[in-house]
């Protein structure tokens, strides 16, 4: 099988059912987030494996773990209409990420300010991931409302973006470096 197909060179391209639309399709574009968001939690996991595999190796399984999920909300995202071979996200991977949050707050001290990003490297790739999630998640949202998307997929997203927000604390925490809190 070839690479390239010469299909997009007019700009088009298929959802997951045949249904061909314009690469700019709000569809396209919330699922090629998602697909940047994946790229991004994989440099995270790798890094952390470089640099702390032994201290953060539970974190390094959550990030294969989502990016597996993750490769779920793409395929609901780019599902076409009337497509019926993808099927909503089990409700048991909102729970694990929801879990997964509550574990990661419960090592944490309260905040009395804002913490920006910065620090350490770490930690750093982790408020990328957060924030990229969020971008994918208003993606999602866009495509939703134009064309509908699974509601389960637009719930994992909106978690993930805060077990980012907390694993980047964690880390920090793990880690030694300093949180970087804002001061206006």
């Amino acid at each position: 099988m070839k690479l390239y197909t010469k299909c997009g060179d007019k700009g088009t391209t298929s959802l997951i059912g045949g249904e061909r639309v314009p690469k700019y399709d709000l569809r396209v574009e919330a699922y090629g987030t998602v697909d940047e968001l994946t790229a991004f939690v994989a440099l995270l996991g790798d890094q952390m494996a470089e640099r702390q595999a032994n201290l953060l190796a539970e974190h390094i399984d959550d990030t294969r773990r989502i990016n597996s999920v993750l490769m779920s909300v793409e395929a609901l995202l780019a599902a076409g209409e009337g497509c019926d071979k993808v099927r909503a996200l089990d409700e048991q991977y909102i729970e694990w990420i929801e879990s997964r949050i509550d574990a990661l707050q419960s090592q944490l001290k309260p905040i009395t300010s804002f913490t920006i990003p910065g620090g350490c490297t770490i930690g750093s790739l982790c408020h990328v991931c957060r924030t990229v999630c969020r971008r994918a998640e208003r993606a999602a949202l866009r495509a939703s409302s134009e064309c509908g998307a699974d509601s389960s997929a637009l719930v994992f997203l909106n978690r993930l973006s805060d077990y980012f927000y907390a694993l980047g604390r964690v880390v920090a925490d793990l880690t030694g470096c300093e949180e970087v809190e804002w001061r206006p």
